[in-house]
């Protein structure tokens, strides 16, 4: 999810330039104006939206200036219908009138969430409009499949603390996994974990149980890996680089190989998207999904 963030950042970015000023970055070393005070998900300053759910208060103008995050409760979601899901453009901050904000086109099926990715976007994403601070999540879904086609389930933290399950299309028997300090970069604590069968084709339960202490990752019910929180002391800076705020879950279907990509998230996503294959031609590349926290 790494790659996504500043993949889509670069395409917001590029967008943007032709239809206005380009739009103040924020991060590290530059944090948002007065005039512009949230610095949102993708590094960029602005208001509205900006300072909701994503808004990374420490590269913000103050600390005060993001909306504060809704507290998750435990539910389970069927998606018959799309009532609970509020498009970006029209979510307006409160978390009692919509449990998820989405990004793209998600659709609804049997009960499931049809997550799309239609020729030449850059697919579907689902955010929980509440925010999570240790606990267990799990999703109950279908891959996509396909070059290029990255099919997420992760927590997100607004200052980048990130705990990922990912799957890349060409490969329908392994799950990634992989866990961020507040946005540094390191691939180096990936794993992967085997699944008994097609990922496209079966449904699987991923879950996810995050506590203060450690994180584990199960695949149908099985846990399959563990980090500790004492194994991730980092001696350089003295921290534990280890997830460790309120965070939103996050999923999501996007062409990790989509022209203008970086060179390193395409060779990772399995080549470029073939955006004639039959899947994307029907109807979109598609993720099936039931959610459980």
């Amino acid at each position: 999810m790494a790659r996504l963030l500043a993949y889509l950042a670069c395409f917001v970015l590029s967008s943007q330039i032709v239809l206005a000023q380009k739009p103040t970055s924020c991060g590290e070393h530059n944090k948002c104006p007065e005039n512009a005070p949230c610095c949102s998900q993708y590094g960029e300053c602005g208001l509205g939206a900006y300072c909701l759910g994503g808004c990374d208060p420490k590269y913000s103008f103050s600390l005060e200036s993001c909306v504060p995050a809704p507290i998750c409760k435990s539910m389970k979601y069927n998606f018959n219908n799309l009532d609970n899901i509020a498009p970006r453009t029209k979510y307006l901050g409160d978390a009692n009138k919509s449990d998820w904000v989405s990004s793209g086109n998600p659709l609804t099926a049997n009960g499931n969430l049809v997550m799309t990715m239609a020729p030449d976007t850059v697919g579907t994403l689902l955010s929980s409009a509440h925010y999570v601070w240790y606990g267990k999540v799990s999703a109950t879904l279908k891959t996509s499949r396909g070059a290029g086609v990255i099919t997420a389930f992760i927590f997100m933290s607004d200052v980048k603390d990130e705990i990922d399950f990912e799957f890349v299309g060409t490969d329908l028997h392994t799950a990634q996994t992989n866990y961020y300090f507040q946005g540094i970069t390191d691939y180096t604590k990936g794993k992967n974990l085997s699944v008994d069968s097609n990922t496209f084709s079966d449904y699987h339960t991923y879950s996810i149980e995050w506590t203060p202490d450690s994180v584990t990752w199960f695949i149908d019910g099985q846990p399959l890996r563990t980090v500790l929180k004492k194994d991730t002391f980092d001696k350089g800076d003295n921290k534990y680089h280890y997830p460790q705020s309120p965070s939103r879950l996050q999923l999501s279907l996007w062409p990790g190989g989509k022209e203008g990509a970086p060179e390193g998230t395409i060779q990772w996503a399995g080549g470029l998207v073939d955006w004639d294959h039959e899947d994307i031609k029907k109807h979109g590349a598609t993720i099936h999904l039931r959610v459980r926290r």
